[in-house]
């Protein structure tokens, strides 16, 4: 992986204050990044402000969410103060969180193939399959030692980023390394996966299972496409949603080389995931309609509703799977 920049090491140390921005809809990659890059600075002596617009959907990340400021509308910030955005491309793809923000200092910190940025400060590396890897990567240049509770974190958002390590190929030794030293440090896989997969809720299983039942094929079963509705949500709740579980169940399908989700956020916005196998760039498709992602990985937040949103989603798929 590209080794931390040493413009990013001086920022690090420039200012007293940072505000550690998480992308709106956090995952345990975000989150884990965030929260061991708090502990490190903090260890540092430096003060921090964690804050994410949320929400926190995901059942793994939930016990995190009483640790995070919606936005800095109430927080009395101190001159010397630096942003870092975790996990993403701009401030823009904060969300709510983003409020106040414009004017600071700011570094970003991310993984994403989507990501343009020419900062000298930011540390931005597609080939890295995680965004904890490259705080890792940051504590231990200028650390040289993890903590335990750093490598809780760390591990946690590695794992949940790759698919406990399914996603990765033959060109990821470089993730294993990382790994071993996180376990090196005190971080338990058995408990991490555990933290990620175990405690689901009798809803999550019906709703996943209706879910499938509305799936639909296009271009020969390469596509699957299927949807959440606003009644799902108000039955279940967000937390009832368990993406990774879903996305496992129809990629296993065979033939299947891309699918699309889209979920009814409201009476007017939908959110969509897209996922791949090999073949297929669903960044491509998210970054058409403004979203973005992992060749493999993708999503967005749209204006519109299901009903017609999905004919426009199917067809952008034609160049690659018709």
């Amino acid at each position: 992986m590209t080794p931390v920049p040493g413009t990013l090491i001086s920022f690090l140390d420039a200012y007293d204050t940072y505000i550690i921005a998480s992308h709106k809809e956090p995952d345990g990659d975000c989150i884990g990044s965030s929260l061991a890059l708090d502990m490190f600075l903090r260890n540092r002596g430096k003060k921090t402000v964690l804050v994410s617009a949320g929400p926190f959907k995901r059942p793994e990340i939930k016990q995190y969410e009483h640790l995070f400021l919606a936005d800095i509308a109430s927080v009395s910030v101190p001159a010397n103060t630096a942003v870092l955005v975790i996990d993403c491309s701009s401030i823009e793809r904060l969300g709510d969180a983003a409020n106040g923000l414009e004017g600071f200092p700011c570094a970003i910190i991310d993984h994403h193939a989507t990501n343009l940025s020419s900062n000298s400060a930011d540390y931005v590396d597609h080939r890295s399959p995680a965004t904890t890897l490259l705080v890792q990567g940051i504590i231990e240049t200028i650390q040289g030692r993890i903590s335990k509770e750093e490598a809780d974190c760390l591990l946690f958002g590695l794992c949940t980023d790759t698919g406990f390590f399914r996603h990765l190929d033959d060109q990821s030794a470089s993730a294993f390394s990382y790994a071993s030293r996180l376990v090196e440090a005190g971080a338990n896989p058995k408990q991490t996966f555990s933290l990620m997969n175990g405690g689901k809720s009798w809803g999550s299983r019906i709703l996943i299972s209706r879910i499938l039942s509305r799936m639909t094929r296009w271009y020969e079963g390469k596509l699957v496409v299927s949807f959440e509705t606003l009644d799902d949500t108000a039955e279940f709740g967000q937390e009832g949603r368990d993406s990774d579980s879903l996305y496992q169940l129809i990629q296993s399908i065979e033939g299947v080389e891309a699918m699309v989700i889209v979920r009814q956020e409201s009476e007017t916005h939908c959110s969509v995931g897209f996922r791949s196998r090999d073949l297929v760039d669903v960044s491509k498709v998210a970054t058409s309609f403004g979203g973005g992602g992992h060749k493999q990985a993708s999503g967005l937040y749209i204006e519109g509703t299901i009903e017609a949103l999905i004919p426009h989603f199917v067809e952008a798929f034609r160049d690659q799977l018709g």
